[in-house]
């Protein structure tokens, strides 16, 4: 008994230095200590041991609410037999403070379990009301159910039926075809009958063989069919894969022409270091002189950018101006040269063959291209549009003759 109630003593001088302790302890040992507690208060009538224990309790409900739980879950009677078993011992006020806590947590359990009935009959309710729906509706579904049996054997008759006419639709096939192969060969027997006994030999060895023919004709047939099937999706990926890479290759060679056709930005010639220093001397004296506002960095690079797209589109167009300014001076010098033939030619009367010979003698290549040249132009401007994508400032000399088929003759 003197060492229960030194235990009892200990624990609750522990518990007034540092009610916070129960936190850091499990719930096992909690439940241990509980055990403990209510076995002294149970098995002992020292009002010492009492009064300690009910204490222990009182401080271990009021600093770890976890415990009045256990309490209240695994030790039912508990309030009861305090009431009964410690009342008028000379601690009733600790005594009370902590039936107070019990009952308190019990009215908490009774008003939940009040809640979870009510949870319970609404339930019940709405799912009466459910029910009653769902019957009131039932003669309904009942009749969409019939309707869509009916139907549905309807159509496994009708399934049925069309396959027992084309089971008997290959009966009757299979019947005809056997008749036939009868008929056949009965005849090829009447005709055996007529062949001399010293040739059948040599018609037995010709049917054979003719048999072995066809046979491996239909085989043959077979494999090959079989064989083109399962190469045709690779065929047809490697011609789609042809058609794709010659017109990458196509649209990249021209992109490359016409951007070697584009001649780079060169600076100025004849640029020394000291005229460099001196233009550089009279761009800063100009800037001090005229001052410019402020101009944030993308809008200066906005500015480069335009600049450059300006700088391309202008080159582009001094190429291909400098081009038709070259073949019209070549057209030019071809007339020039034309005139002063007609000019330097004779009169009618004292033309002779030599001179006719200077008007017809054309180089045979230079026709030739001059007809190639013609009908690659025809060609090009009767083709489709996709053809001509990125073309709207190429040269007609850069036309690709390989790409265009000479139909066309003049």
């Amino acid at each position: 008994v003197e060492t229960g109630a030194i235990m009892v003593s200990v624990l609750l001088g522990i518990l007034q230095v540092n009610r916070t302790v129960l936190f850091s302890v499990e719930e096992k040992h909690i439940r241990i200590i509980l055990d403990e507690l209510i076995y002294k208060l149970f098995a002992t009538s020292n009002p010492v041991i009492g009064s300690t224990s009910i204490k222990v309790m009182l401080l271990m409900v009021e600093s770890h609410s976890p415990t009045l739980k256990i309490l209240c879950t695994s030790y039912k009677g508990l309030c009861p037999f305090l009431k009964k078993q410690w009342t008028g011992r000379g601690f009733d006020e600790d005594l009370s403070q902590l039936m107070e806590h019990l009952y308190s947590r019990s009215t908490q359990g009774i008003s939940q379990q009040k809640f979870y009935r009510a949870a319970c009959l609404i339930q019940a309710a709405w799912r009466a009301y459910q029910t009653r729906k769902r019957v009131k509706y039932l003669p309904k579904v009942v009749t969409t159910l019939q309707r869509s049996f009916r139907a549905k054997r309807e159509r496994e008759m009708l399934r049925l039926e069309k396959l027992r006419e084309e089971e008997e639709l290959k009966h009757q096939l299979e019947l005809r075809r056997h008749q036939a192969l009868r008929e056949f060969r009965q005849r090829q027997l009447g005709l055996m009958e007529i062949i001399p006994a010293s040739e059948m030999k040599k018609y037995l060895q010709e049917e054979r063989s003719r048999s072995a023919q066809l046979i491996q004709k239909v085989w043959l047939g077979r494999r090959q069919r079989k064989a083109f099937n399962e190469q045709k999706p690779a065929l047809k990926e490697f011609r789609a894969a042809v058609i794709i890479q010659r017109a990458v290759l196509k649209f990249l060679n021209k992109r490359r022409n016409l951007r070697s056709s584009i001649a780079p930005w060169q600076g100025p010639k004849n640029l020394t270091d000291p005229r460099r220093l001196e233009l550089r001397a009279k761009v800063d004296a100009y800037v001090k002189l005229h001052p410019v506002a402020q101009v944030s960095e993308e809008r200066t690079n906005e500015r480069h950018s335009q600049t450059q797209e300006m700088l391309g589109q202008y080159l582009m167009r001094r190429n291909l101006q400098r081009k038709s300014e070259q073949q019209q001076e070549a057209l030019l010098a071809h007339i020039n040269t034309d005139i002063e033939l007609l000019m330097n030619a004779p009169s009618l009367k004292e033309a002779t063959e030599q001179d006719t010979v200077v008007f017809n003698s054309r180089s045979v290549p230079v026709a030739t291209r001059a007809r190639q040249s013609h009908n690659t132009m025809l060609q090009f401007t009767r083709g489709p549009w996709w053809k001509k994508l990125g073309d709207e400032f190429q040269d007609p000399e850069m036309i690709y003759t390989q790409d265009m088929d000479f139909d066309l003759v003049l």
